[in-house]
């Protein structure tokens, strides 16, 4: 629980009080990841630990490049000393791929950071892309409409979310497949 309590008090250091909402949305995320823990077993307080970390590159102070994905890795990585599996759960989560692609920073997210482990970055997807940004469980095409929506069509936010709606509805599927297995 160590990891989990150490996420907890650095994302709400760094999010609670100059983003109240993205703090809302990051509580839910870490939420939905406790849920998994009959998919994921003695990996969830890992993934719960990303969750709570996995927006922190909104914070205004840990804004360099402007994608909040990598920015957040390598704050954990260069400043908090995270480990490596943390590092690449925020740097690759919900698709990043595609965010960095539009803004021309494939290569150096590739180069910074390796990818983590399918299953992990598919809970970590699955639990973002269903959950709105006050902390409420959505539906995944929900969840979509409303990062469209608060972005509008021809930001880069949302050009993004449109090549990654294939990677982030798979992920979702596959999460929720597992769940039922275990049910």
């Amino acid at each position: 629980m160590g990891d989990v309590d150490w996420a907890y008090g650095l994302a709400k250091d760094l999010l609670a009080t100059a983003l109240p909402r993205r703090w809302a949305h990051t509580q839910g995320v870490a939420e939905r990841a406790e849920s998994l823990t009959p998919v994921l077993g003695t990996d969830t307080n890992t993934l719960i630990a990303a969750a709570l970390l996995h927006d922190i590159g909104y914070a205004p102070d840990l804004v360099d490049t402007g994608m909040h994905q990598l920015d957040g890795a390598r704050y954990l990585r260069d400043v908090a000393g995270a480990e490596d599996r943390l590092c690449r759960l925020v740097a690759y989560h919900s698709c990043a791929e595609n965010e960095a692609r539009e803004r021309e920073l494939l290569v150096t997210l590739a180069a910074e950071f390796d990818v983590e482990r399918p299953d992990l970055a598919r809970a970590l997807t699955y639990c973002d892309m269903t959950t709105g940004p006050d902390g409420i469980h959505l539906d995944v095409v929900e969840r979509l409409a409303e990062i469209h929506s608060r972005y509008g069509p021809e930001h880069l936010v949302s050009r993004s979310i449109t090549a990654a709606t294939p990677c982030i509805l798979a992920a979702v599927e596959a999460v929720t497949a597992a769940l039922e297995r275990r049910r």
